[in-house]
């Protein structure tokens, strides 16, 4: 069944948008709202099993429809019903996708970290390689620190309970991701105070030094840590919980 049939006459449709062109009137506008409605009902309805209510949809897309009657030139020909269907599945569309977010993340982010996945995909196609951060903000138009946070925020779109088991093949029981996160230790506020801190950071394996230089010196979060080591961040998670807990077992020692 197509979309014309739950259009008004067109004939009716043009003499009312020229008149609200020419008076801006907002009881013309109203009328134009209200005679495209079925228009944005049968547009909602195919999205109305994706989960939610078909009057919120009905209520989304006529945003779109408003936005629409008062963007539209009828002096270019088309007709308003070609004209706003996209504008009306635009805005459900929208509306699908911050749902999708499992955290409220800001729109301009959202589509940022849209765009910065399209751009990665490209440049990495057209340069042969990975391409790096100033690359992809170039590319989208974007700061370096803007698309950073965008990149970091598209972890948003899907979390995971810290209660889900983790399964690894050397893991005869799983483990609860939590147990793979890393967690500041309230024991390192007062290692400060040992003046062999240096030595006994020297003492660690090398990766686990590096480890502890990019958490603790330099500042950086363990999925930073993780890309600089060419690692997965709960690979630093633990290497992160055993090199603490040799540096206060090698502080202890050394009282």
């Amino acid at each position: 069944m197509s979309s014309a049939n739950f259009v008004p006459d067109d004939s009716e449709a043009e003499r009312l948008f020229r008149e609200y062109a020419r008076a801006r009137d907002e009881q013309v506008r109203e009328q134009l709202i209200a005679m495209h409605q079925n228009l944005v009902r049968f547009l909602a309805g195919k999205f109305a099993n994706r989960g939610e209510p078909l009057e919120d949809l009905v209520q989304v897309g006529a945003i779109g429809l408003v936005n629409a009657v008062d963007r539209y030139d009828a002096e270019r020909g088309n007709k308003f019903s070609t004209y706003a269907t996209p504008t009306i599945v635009g805005e459900i569309r929208r509306y699908f996708r911050d749902k999708a977010w499992s955290l409220k993340v800001p729109r301009r982010l959202q589509e940022l970290n849209q765009a910065a996945n399209k751009a990665v995909d490209a440049l990495a196609v057209k340069l042969g390689r990975s391409p790096t951060v100033a690359e992809i903000a170039k590319a989208i138009g974007a700061t370096e620190e803007e698309t950073l946070e965008a990149i970091e925020l598209g972890n948003a779109y899907d979390t995971v309970s810290l209660d889900s088991r983790m399964s690894l093949e050397s893991d005869s029981a799983p483990m609860t991701l939590a147990e793979f996160v890393g967690g500041e230790d309230e024991a390192l506020k007062s290692l400060q105070q040992y003046g062999d801190l240096s030595a006994a950071i020297e003492a660690l394996e090398e990766r686990e030094k590096a480890i502890i230089q990019l958490r603790f010196f330099k500042d950086l979060s363990q999925a930073e840590v993780a890309k600089n080591l060419n690692i997965s961040q709960m690979h630093v998670s633990r290497l992160q919980h055993r090199a603490l807990a040799s540096l206060k077992k090698l502080l202890l020692e050394q009282k």
